[in-house]
């Protein structure tokens, strides 16, 4: 088993505060290169082949993720590296809605303890798989992913409507006063479903 010694590449990790939101947007130090991390498509993150299971080291990781153009990267004060995401960084675990003076509020948790409202700042997005079906996705932060599970997706269809967009009947999610498009309705009349 590793120790947390053994699962902290970086030597500038120790300079990171224990705060939740680092300020890692002001940090632009030197690209040290990749290292063997990867965060799998469940949001499981691994270390040289084996999973990190603290859960509070992962969170420390995810704190001072970001993504540079195309690139996923761990960033400190002194070094930044970068690291593999097979498909979005975060996994949104749990939801809840409520109406507030007659609009929906959806809120999602994320497996690293973030906590987002959906709505103008925190978008979803709804990707169209080839078998027809869609992976929903909503923004974290700053262009950092969570994927939903599978029962959270068919949870938040649940509380989907039709509403007209440029003047097509579209089947989606209202929150906090946004609108997010996820297909035309005749299309999930038809039987379309999820791959999340």
């Amino acid at each position: 088993m590793q120790t947390d010694d053994q699962i902290a590449p970086l030597a500038g990790l120790a300079q990171v505060k224990s705060s939740r939101k680092p300020p890692i947007h002001l940090w632009h130090p030197p690209f040290c290169g990749d290292i063997d991390m990867r965060i799998a498509a469940d949001g499981t993150w691994y270390y040289q082949g084996g999973p990190i299971t603290r859960q509070p080291m992962v969170e420390l990781f995810a704190s001072i993720l970001r993504k540079d153009g195309e690139r996923y990267v761990l960033v400190t004060p002194v070094e930044m590296v970068g690291i593999r995401v097979e498909d979005a960084p975060f996994v949104a675990t749990s939801m809840q809605a409520a109406s507030e003076s007659g609009q929906q509020r959806v809120s999602l948790r994320t497996n690293v303890g973030d906590e987002v409202v959906v709505g103008s700042a925190h978008p979803l997005r709804f990707e169209r798989q080839v078998s027809g079906g869609f992976k929903p996705y909503v923004m974290v932060r700053d262009d950092l992913w969570a994927k939903l599970t599978r029962t959270l997706y068919v949870d938040l269809v649940s509380l989907g409507s039709v509403h007209e967009v440029n003047g097509e009947e579209m089947f989606g999610i209202c929150s906090d006063g946004a609108f997010f498009a996820m297909a035309h309705a005749e299309e999930l009349e038809g039987g379309e479903g999820t791959d999340a």
